[in-house]
C-alpha cells in the first residue's frame, strides 16, 4: 500500500505529526515505531517513571567512554515504546526561557523560531488544569497539571530556597522563569498524558492513519536525490514501503541521525569508514549532539519522609489500592514535582541552573539508594558550551550508536556544574529542611575542594535525559535541515523532532519537542504559521543577588 506521508518514529513530534497531517482526510498517513505499544499500566501510573530509566521500554543504548570525565560510560535512555520518551519521563512540562528560542532566530539564523512565533505553538498544543492567560491555554490535546500528591517536605525545599535568596515562582512556564516552586505536569486525570494517548487515542480509528508498532526502520530510500520511501524490518522480514510526498524523520536526537547516517546521509568520511555507501554528503549530520549533565545531592531523612520505604510489599500493596480507588497516594506522584531554575553565572543571560527534586534516594539507575529514607537534589547544568557527536559503530542498522556528548569538553560547563551542585548542597541545608533532613550522605562533608568535587562528578553524574541538535536548523554550512525542515539538498525529506534545535532549551526537552511537532505539522502542509504572540506583561527574569547576599 501507497502512503503520502511516511512518519519514522512515534515519540513526541512524530505522536503530533501523525494527528495533524491526518486530520486532512485527503492524505494517507503511516507512523511506524521500532517499539512496542503502551499497554503495561506502568506508562500511565505517574510513578512508573521510577521503572522507565532502569530499562522498561529502552534502547538499552551507552555514552562511549568520556574523555573529559576519567574515561566515565553513561548510561543513555532512549526510548523504545509509541509515545518514545514522552511515555517514560518523569512528565516535567517546562518550555524553557524566552531567551533561548530568540537566540535560535537571532543567532542560529533560525527566522520565525523566536519566542513569540513558537509560544502559539505551545499553547495550541496544551490543556492546562489551572492556567489561561498570555502563556497558557486550555482545550487542546496534551493534559498539563498541578501535582496532586506532595509531601510536605516538598513545601520545606521551596521555603529553603527562599531562605537561600531564590524567589518562589508559581509558574516556570509564564512570566519569569527564575525561582523555586512546583512543576506542571504532562498528566490528566492523575495518569500521564504521553504523546501516544494525548495523540493518537484520539484518532486512532481515522481511517486515512496507520499506526505500526515492531517496525524498525533501517534505511531512507533514495531515488537520485528524493527520498521515496522507507525499509523497514520487522519480525516477519523486510519490506520497502513508498511515500508519495514525503518521508518524516522523527525518531529523536539519537535515532534520527542514525537514521539518515545508516541510509548513506551524513560526513562522507565517516560513512566511509564504516563500510556505507555514501547517497548525500552532509557534514552535520550527527554533530552538535547537546545535553544537560545532571549532579546531585542525596541526604539521609530524620524520618519516613519521602516514598523510599514504599519498596516494602506491604505498603506497594497499599499504594496501590490507593492509586486504584482513589488516585491518591505515592503512584499518583512522578517523585519529581518541586524544583527551579537559578543562575550558576551571575552573568548568565537567563537562569542557568535547573534543580530537582527526587522524593527519594536512587530513583533513577545508577543513583546510591540509601538504606534510611533519603531525598535527592539534582541540579544541571542548563547552557553546555560542549558539542558531542552520534556515529554509527558499523554499517549494520541493528547495531547501537556511538553516543559521545562530550561532556565538559568547555572548561566552562565543568565549572558552572560544579557550582549548581554547590548551590544544590546548601539549599539543602537551610533551616527550613532541618526537621527532614538529617545529614548529606553524597557526596558527604568530606567532599569539598574543587578536586574532589571533579572525582564525585566523573563518578556520580549522569545524562538528563536532554539531548538535542544532531540534525539542526539552520543556514550555515552544518544545518541539516532548513528552516522549513527539510534535508538539504534532498527532496521529499524531512527531519521534525528534538535533533533540530539549533541549541538545546534551558528546560526539560518533551514540551518543546511537542512545541516542534505542531509547529513542524503546520510547515508540511503548508499553512499559514499561527499569529505571533502579544503581552501585557513581558517576560522578566529576577536576576541573582551578589553571591555574599545569596549565601
Amino acid at each position: 500500500m501507497k502512503y503520502d506521508y511516511i512518519i519514522t518514529g512515534a515519540g513526541p513530534a512524530g505522536c503530533v505529526l501523525a494527528n495533524r497531517l491526518s486530520e486532512d482526510p485527503t492524505v494517507k498517513v503511516l507512523l511506524l515505531e521500532a517499539g512496542g505499544g503502551d499497554w503495561n499500566p506502568l506508562f500511565h501510573m505517574p510513578a512508573g517513571f521510577a521503572k522507565m530509566t532502569k530499562g522498561v521500554a529502552s534502547w538499552g543504548w551507552h555514552t562511549v567512554p568520556q574523555k573529559h570525565m576519567k574515561g566515565r560510560v553513561l548510561r543513555y535512555t532512549q526510548a523504545k515504546v509509541i509515545g518514545g520518551g514522552s511515555s517514560i519521563n518523569a512528565q516535567l512540562y517546562t518550555r524553557g526561557n524566552a531567551v533561548d528560542y530568540d537566540l535560535w532566530a537571532r543567532e542560529d539564523g533560525c527566522t520565525g523560531w523566536d519566542y513569540r512565533s513558537v509560544l502559539p505553538y505551545f499553547k495550541r498544543a496544551e490543556d492546562n488544569q489551572r492556567f489561561a492567560d498570555d502563556y497558557h491555554s486550555y482545550g487542546g490535546p496534551l493534559g498539563v497539571s498541578m501535582p496532586v500528591s506532595p509531601l510536605p517536605i516538598c513545601d520545606a525545599y521551596i521555603r529553603a530556597g527562599q531562605e537561600l535568596g531564590i524567589p518562589y515562582n508559581h509558574d516556570f512556564n509564564g512570566k519569569q522563569q527564575a525561582g523555586v516552586g512546583f512543576y506542571q505536569l504532562t498528566q490528566r486525570n492523575r495518569r500521564r498524558s504521553s504523546a501516544s494517548l494525548a495523540y493518537l487515542s484520539a484518532v486512532k480509528d481515522r481511517e486515512n492513519l496507520t499506526v505500526r508498532t515492531g517496525a524498525r526502520v533501517a534505511r531512507i530510500v533514495l531515488e537520485g536525490s528524493r527520498a521515496v520511501g522507507v525499509e523497514v524490518v520487522t519480525a516477519k522480514g523486510s519490506e520497502t514501503i513508498r511515500a508519495d510526498r514525503e518521508v518524516l524523520v522523527s525518531s529523536g536526537a539519537i535515532g534520527s541521525p542514525k537514521l539518515l547516517l545508516q541510509s548513506g546521509i551524513g560526513p562522507a568520511d565517516h560513512l566511509r569508514a564504516v563500510g556505507v555507501d555514501v547517497r548525500h554528503d552532509l557534514p552535520g549530520v550527527g554533530g552538535n549532539l547537546q545535553d544537560h549533565l545532571d549532579l546531585f545531592v542525596i541526604s539521609e531523612c530524620t524520618g519516613d519522609h519521602t516514598y523510599d520505604n514504599v519498596a516494602k510489599l506491604h505498603r506497594t500493596l497499599w499504594a496501590g489500592v490507593q492509586y486504584v480507588l482513589f488516585r491518591t497516594g505515592p503512584v499518583a506522584s512522578s517523585l519529581f514535582e518541586t524544583g527551579g531554575f537559578w543562575y550558576a553565572d551571575p552573568d548568565a543571560r537567563s537562569p542557568d541552573i535547573q534543580f530537582h527534586l527526587g522524593l527519594g534516594s536512587g530513583i533513577e539507575a545508577g543513583v546510591a539508594r540509601l538504606k534510611n529514607a533519603g531525598v535527592t537534589l539534582n541540579s544541571a547544568y542548563l547552557h553546555p558550551r560542549s558539542r558531542g557527536t552520534v556515529r554509527l559503530s558499523s554499517a549494520d542498522p541493528a547495531a547501537a550508536p556511538l553516543i559521545d556528548p562530550n561532556y565538559w569538553e568547555d572548561p566552562h560547563d565543568r565549572k558552572m556544574s560544579l557550582e549548581g551542585l554547590r548551590i544544590a548542597r546548601e539549599i539543602m541545608q537551610q533551616a527550613a529542611l532541618k526537621p527532614y533532613v538529617l545529614a548529606e550522605r553524597l557526596p558527604g562533608n568530606d567532599i569539598r575542594t574543587e578536586e574532589q568535587l571533579f572525582e564525585y562528578g566523573c563518578a556520580n553524574a549522569k545524562t538528563d535525559h536532554h539531548p538535542v541538535g544532531t540534525c539542526k536548523m539552520g543556514t550555515d554550512q552544518m544545518a541539516v535541515v532548513d528552516l522549513q525542515l527539510k534535508v538539504r539538498g534532498l527532496d521529499g525529506l524531512r527531519v521534525c523532532d528534538s535533533s533540530v534545535m539549533p541549541r538545546v532549551p534551558s528546560c526539560n526537552t518533551n514540551g518543546p519537542t511537542i512545541m516542534v511537532g505542531e509547529k513542524g505539522a503546520d510547515i508540511i502542509r503548508g499553512l499559514p504559521a499561527l499569529p505571533p504572540a502579544i503581552f501585557q506583561h513581558e517576560r522578566n527574569d529576577a536576576r541573582p543577588r551578589a553571591r555574599a547576599e545569596v549565601r
